[in-house]
């Protein structure tokens, strides 16, 4: 799977995330050195453009990133704490790049949160109406 993946710091929980995609055969395409709100757009970008299957960003909340994401038209970021919300994120809204935080997530948590995400391959179809108007949302704000 191609992943689009950002931070704005390095620590031993991104580097377990960045471990974990490259053990498990992604290609992975960092966007690095600049501000986070640019991080999370050029995530969202990169997944709205199709260069990348889906995406991570992770900041310090991991809320910065995901709202900067989500200004892109046809990024759907959703902020995950743990596995099951991770999963939801993917079967109830088609979430297609996830934030974490790399503060308050501990290495191995983050990893487990990364798979869920990664591992729920589409959403559940009983929510295909809620899910194409979340996406309809986009159209709206540009009338």
């Amino acid at each position: 799977m191609r992943i689009a993946f950002a931070a704005d710091d390095s620590n031993a929980t991104t580097e377990a995330v960045l471990a974990h995609l490259a053990e498990a055969g992604h290609d992975v395409e960092r966007i690095d050195d600049l501000p986070w709100p640019d991080l999370g757009a050029g995530v969202g970008r990169a997944v709205a453009e199709g260069r990348a299957d889906l995406g991570v960003v992770m900041c310090w909340t991991g809320t910065g990133t995901a709202i900067a994401a989500n200004k892109v038209p046809g990024a759907l970021a959703a902020v995950a704490w743990d596995p099951w919300v991770a999963r939801g994120a993917r079967l109830w809204n088609d979430a297609n790049v996830l934030a974490m935080s790399l503060k308050r997530l501990a290495p191995d948590v983050a990893v487990e949160v990364l798979r869920a995400f990664l591992e729920t391959p589409a959403p559940d179809p009983d929510e295909a109406a809620s899910i194409a108007r979340l996406k309809a949302l986009d159209e709206d704000k540009n009338r």
